[in-house]
């Protein structure tokens, strides 16, 4: 009977991230086009995928790819670009209460914008499971190295990707799952805030100081109406 609840759970979980693998598989073609045009080797680019897992920080890291590679740089870009994984991931953390202690640690390390979003879905309607997690995550970890290794191997064949709008597929996948989270008036003043804010310092301030700058001023706009709640309280 646990068994069967086991896989039932694992197979919700990848039926609600199915679509979701699909649309990040472009994305990851593109990081393997891309990291292989910087010069890595297909190896190199699957390891840089399994290792870091996270989109924005590997398509960050190709922009600032040099020979040799600056790893202070690098490291620093990419501590910015993924700092929402502190917010993520304490978020998250409030829902694995089933998780034994060995559990949470690879949960966390598998996290993923797409995988979180599902899993906070699933949190607000019913208890998440290690199960449910695991049909999110695994799947969408391994078609992450597929795409990439794909992108990789034959990238160089198809030339100008941007051609074809596979550029397109990551911005297209993240307003996908903010329409899962949009509370009305609320979430539309932390996205101008969000934008404005990175807008503005990404045309001011070279580098990936942008994205903090969009963090931080999302967070703030957040804050702003409970402030004005407690106040008026």
């Amino acid at each position: 009977m646990k068994d069967y609840a086991f896989r039932r759970e694992a197979i919700d979980g990848f039926r609600a991230i199915l679509p979701l693998i699909i649309a990040a598989a472009p994305i990851g073609f593109v990081f393997g086009a891309v990291a292989t045009g910087n010069g890595l080797s297909p190896l190199e680019t699957v390891l840089m995928s399994a290792l870091v897992f996270a989109g924005g920080s590997q398509f960050v890291a190709m922009d600032l790819w040099t020979h040799p590679a600056s790893w202070t740089a690098l490291g620093f870009a990419a501590l910015l670009v993924n700092l929402r994984h502190v917010l993520m991931g304490a978020s998250l953390e409030r829902s694995l209460g089933l998780f034994r202690p060995w559990q949470k640690l690879p949960t966390l390390f598998v996290m993923a914008d797409e995988n979180w979003a599902l899993a906070e879905a699933r949190a607000r309607t019913t208890v998440l499971t290690p199960a449910y997690y695991l049909g999110l995550a695994l799947p969408f970890y391994l078609g992450w190295l597929v795409s990439s290794l794909a992108g990789a191997l034959f990238g160089a064949l198809i030339g100008d990707i941007a051609v074809y709008g596979l550029d397109f597929a990551f911005p297209a996948v993240f307003i996908v799952l903010l329409t899962g989270f949009w509370k009305g008036r609320e979430t539309g003043l932390v996205l101008a805030a969000s934008g404005l804010a990175a807008l503005t310092v990404h045309t001011l301030v070279p580098g990936a100081w942008y994205i903090a700058a969009g963090a931080l001023a999302g967070i703030g706009a957040a804050f702003l109406p409970l402030a004005q709640k407690e106040q008026a309280a």
